[in-house]
């Protein structure tokens, strides 16, 4: 239990406001010069001045708590994250409220982050920044590496010393802190440097192991979206073998240490060696294969003497003038039965013509037949009025008007 402090304001004492805020600041202070709080954060506010504002709370309580810029945060803060702050205890009389102020935060256990790193991967994997369809192959013997992580640490030189041992390549660093607050931002500026100059042919990022806390930098969301944005090949080193971070899930391939990761992007001399030999081997079997071919092709030419070309073309020029004698013979053929058309064209003219007078005299007898005058020859006549118009009925009867019998006209 805290014990009550002894008050050591008498009753009797009268203080302005501004000497009872001094004096309520002194205490806090003094009584509170370094403290750990345990909670969740809330309403985390990042002013123009660089300060972060925000509060701790739990489930009876809320402290009003500051950072003030240029103070280490190794980790993103998030929304409900529980942390341990260590600070110390202010009062702020402007607003007659206490608060408290950071000097140091980290995440509360192991749980903690495991749950901020589970919940952040189900998000990036959601956007699809892990799909297998977005990794690209590692080139087979890159003439240039580049290699994101700090200049003075163990990974670089490891990386170095395997690259060395395996196969020399030309390296470049491009320096990076890889623990604390800017770690995040200098790794994922590499990773886009890199891809902005265009040369580099594969990109290691690397980091050797520590604490999960300490690795945090290389699950934040700015080094996974750079890492997935990559357009070259890019190998993540970060840790040990145990030790997964999330940019493991958006780098094409994930080696186990960083020195892996120089293990993975080139192969060794004896190994290439070995490559070539087999190249050779085959190249070799193939070309023995290939002679042989041409060996059997030029054994089955045969060569023919000059003699026998021109006995070959004079049987082509045979066959040609064969040829030739049987189309003028078929054109003789078809001339000739053209022209005993011909000689009979006239025969067949006479039988057209005495066919058509036979047709044309049997039509003027049928004209001969359907004429008025051969009803007039039988005893029948036609009266007309004067306007030549046939009168049929008696009522009809108009003068002048002519009869026309058979032989003649009679005017009446």
């Amino acid at each position: 239990m805290l014990e009550k402090p002894a008050p050591f304001v008498k009753p009797d004492m009268i203080f302005s406001v501004t000497d009872a805020s001094a004096l309520l600041k002194t205490v806090v202070e003094t009584a509170f010069p370094i403290i750990r709080v345990r909670g969740e954060l809330s309403g985390i506010t990042r002013a123009t001045s660089g300060h972060i504002y925000m509060s701790i709370k739990d489930a009876g309580a809320v402290i009003n708590t500051i950072i003030w810029r240029g103070t280490p945060v190794g980790f993103k803060l998030e929304e409900g994250l529980e942390v341990i702050i260590t600070g110390r205890f202010t009062t702020y009389p402007a607003r007659s409220n206490y608060q408290l102020i950071v000097s140091a935060i980290e995440m509360a256990g192991v749980g903690a982050i495991l749950k901020m790193l589970e919940e952040r991967k189900r998000k990036l994997a959601a956007e699809g920044l892990f799909d297998d369809a977005r990794k690209k192959p590692l080139p087979k013997l890159p003439q240039t590496i580049g290699v994101v992580t700090s200049p003075t640490g163990a990974a670089f030189q490891d990386i170095q010393n395997r690259l060395r041992e395996r196969f020399p390549v030309h390296v470049l660093l491009y320096p990076a802190t890889v623990q604390g607050e800017t770690a995040a931002r200098e790794v994922a500026a590499g990773i886009e440097y890199f891809n902005r100059m265009q040369n580099v042919d594969v990109i290691i990022v690397a980091r050797g192991g520590g604490a999960l806390e300490d690795l945090l930098p290389f699950s934040e969301e700015i080094v996974v979206r750079a890492t997935a944005a990559s357009k070259i090949p890019l190998i993540s080193g970060v840790g040990h073998e145990p030790d997964w971070m999330l940019i493991d899930f958006a780098a094409d391939v994930r080696a186990p240490t960083p020195t892996g990761a120089a293990e993975m992007v080139v192969p060794t001399k004896l190994s290439l060696i070995q490559d070539l030999d087999n190249i050779g081997h085959r190249l070799g079997t193939i070309f023995a294969t290939r002679l042989v071919g041409v060996r059997q092709k030029v054994e089955n030419i045969t060569i023919k003497s000059p003699k026998q070309i021109v006995m070959e073309w004079g049987q082509k020029i045979d066959d040609v003038a064969n040829t030739m004698n049987l189309i003028i013979k078929n054109k003789m053929n078809m001339a000739r039965q053209k022209m005993d058309a011909m000689t009979a064209l006239p025969n067949i003219l006479a039988n057209k013509m005495g066919m058509l007078n036979q047709a044309v005299a049997h039509l003027g007898q049928m004209l001969n037949s359907l004429s008025y005058k051969s009803v007039l020859s039988r005893g029948y006549a036609i009266v007309r009025d004067d306007a030549g118009r046939i009168i049929s009925r008696g009522s009809e009867n108009r003068r002048p008007a002519t009869i026309e019998f058979n032989d003649g006209v009679i005017k009446l």
